[in-house]
Formats: structure tokens, C-alpha cells, sequence
């Protein structure tokens, strides 16, 4: 593998800017996703909707949706316990 010599990077007034734009445009979404939800969850509990979560599932297994992790406990059969083994 080569080995060059460092890079020079300069931050220049555009940079600044253009990420100060960014960082308002950003915070604005934000404000109007937090009212948005906060909108939501008023007439939710108003309908006699569960405010705390999506159909009442719990945050472990909101995790465990949005991560795919399916966990079914293993059956404690004679075939499943020792299956693997081979003689």
C-alpha cells in the first residue's frame, strides 16, 4: 500500500453557511414532526387510544419488530435436545 501525504481541507464562509441552512431546515422539520405527534397523540387518547404505544405493544417488542428479532422459545423435546448430535 502507498502512503501519500495528508490532504488539506480549508472551511470557507460558503461551507459555514450553506451548514447553518442545513441545521435550520433540519430543526424546523423536527419542530413540526414533535407538534405533529403531539397533535396525534392528544386525539388518540381522546378516542381512548393507547397514547403510549402502537397497538399496545410494549417498547421491547417495538425493538424486537423493527430489529426482526423473532424470539420463539425452543420446545425441550428428546429430537430437538440432542438432534445435532452424530455418532
Amino acid at each position: 500500500m502507498l502512503r501519500r501525504k495528508p490532504t488539506r481541507l480549508e472551511l470557507k464562509l460558503d461551507d459555514t453557511e450553506e451548514f447553518e441552512s442545513v441545521k435550520k431546515e433540519l430543526e424546523s422539520r423536527k419542530k413540526q414532526r414533535e407538534e405533529a405527534d403531539v397533535v396525534g397523540v392528544a386525539t388518540s387518547s381522546e378516542i381512548g387510544g393507547a397514547a403510549g404505544g402502537a397497538e399496545g405493544k410494549t417498547r421491547e417488542q417495538m425493538i424486537h419488530d423493527r430489529i426482526g428479532y423473532k424470539p420463539h422459545p425452543k420446545p425441550n423435546t428428546l429430537p430437538s435436545l440432542f438432534g445435532n448430535l452424530s455418532f
